[in-house]
């Protein structure tokens, strides 16, 4: 067994650290009435930090589980729940084809830009095609994490590159009601990928990349490529355990794979390439399955042209509008000849040499 390595977690905080930290969303002067109910409710939070009340109501993980013992979080219990129903709605042949449309721009006219993005229009765009020919269509709008109280997707904190069994599928990092990080949107996102017959992803290039919203989520998704369906294996989040397991060997269970894929990526001066090429390449190795060359796009709209009329740029460019509609014809259309049998994945029953 290799060496748990140790030294990076800073110290805790102090009692005084703490309070600035705490005090500081109740900055507004409307509270200042509640100064006494505020202060009990530190207390209590403090308290929930020391103990690390990270999940405060567990029970018995029950049968199914390799250790049914073992208390586990209510709240992840529900989230695995709701994922073996979406899976089941998914493979059953009667269920409607349901295609998952993400937004991932960060930006929306409800938060300081004040407009909407080019990439919720052409995210519209893409639902009434979808719409149109017969699927439904579940549109995630990412922008909402900058825009709706309450709503976050909270970062990866990298289990998988300690053992990938650490890494539970869904994840159990989150929520962590002791360090104030219950408002986690993931549970829901982890749901509506699995109960998807198809999933578009159309972005905006920020700095070559995608925007924070869409890589947090992509990030959080690692648990579905190799996850651990079983945290009581690990008694959650026990390293050596973990590690022990992977050594013995993995299988790395793609939990989403089988989906059908399409990406519209759009920007103004540089990077589109590479950004669309990060998305294919992330979706291709979970598993899911390109509807072709026509469903992998990416184009610049009001090429290094100012910022103030870019929506009129995409107004005068019909054909990236079209280019996008085609993205979701491709997709629907690889979705019904999947369901159909007409279409498989030509690698699905091989045997990785390297599976990771």
């Amino acid at each position: 067994m290799t060496k748990i390595r140790k030294g990076q977690a800073p110290a805790p905080l102090t009692r005084a650290e703490f309070h600035a930290r705490f005090v500081v969303r109740f900055y507004d002067p409307a509270y200042a009435a509640e100064h006494e109910a505020i202060a009990r409710l530190e207390e209590i939070a403090w308290a929930a930090v020391q103990e690390g009340r990270k999940s405060p109501v567990t029970r018995a993980a029950g049968r199914g589980f390799a250790d049914p013992s073992y208390e586990t979080s209510v709240q992840w219990l529900d989230t695995r729940q709701r994922l073996k129903a979406a899976q089941k709605r998914w493979q059953a042949a009667a269920t409607p084809s349901r295609v998952l449309v993400i937004c991932g721009s960060a930006r929306n006219d409800g938060t300081c830009p004040g407009e909407i993005s080019k990439t919720w229009r052409l995210t519209e765009s893409v639902r009434h095609v979808v719409e149109g020919l017969g699927l439904e269509a579940d549109v995630l709008d990412l922008s909402l994490v900058t825009s709706e109280y309450g709503r976050a997707i909270h970062p990866c904190k990298g289990c998988v590159s300690s053992a990938m069994p650490l890494c539970h599928w869904p994840c159990s990092c989150y929520p962590n009601h002791a360090l104030n990080q219950a408002d986690d949107w993931m549970a829901e996102i982890y749901e509506r990928w699995v109960a998807a017959h198809a999933v578009i992803i159309l972005a905006p290039t920020y700095w070559y990349q995608s925007p924070s919203p869409l890589k947090l989520m992509i990030d959080r998704m690692v648990c579905a490529d190799g996850g651990n369906p079983d945290p009581t294996t690990t008694h959650g989040k026990t390293v050596a355990e973990a590690k022990r397991i992977e050594q013995a060997g993995w299988e790395y269970p793609k939990h989403v794979a089988g989906r059908v894929y399409g990406v519209v990526v759009h920007g103004d001066v540089a990077g589109v390439e590479a950004h669309r090429r990060n998305l294919t390449d992330w979706l291709d190795w979970m598993g899911l399955i390109d509807a072709g060359v026509a469903a992998r796009l990416d184009r610049y709209i009001g090429y290094f042209e100012p910022y103030y009329n870019s929506h009129v740029a995409l107004d005068q460019d019909q054909a990236v509008q079209e280019e996008a509609r085609n993205v979701a014809r491709a997709v629907v259309g690889a979705v019904k000849e999947l369901r159909a049998g007409r279409l498989s994945q030509p690698d699905k029953h091989l045997k990785a040499p390297r599976p990771k």
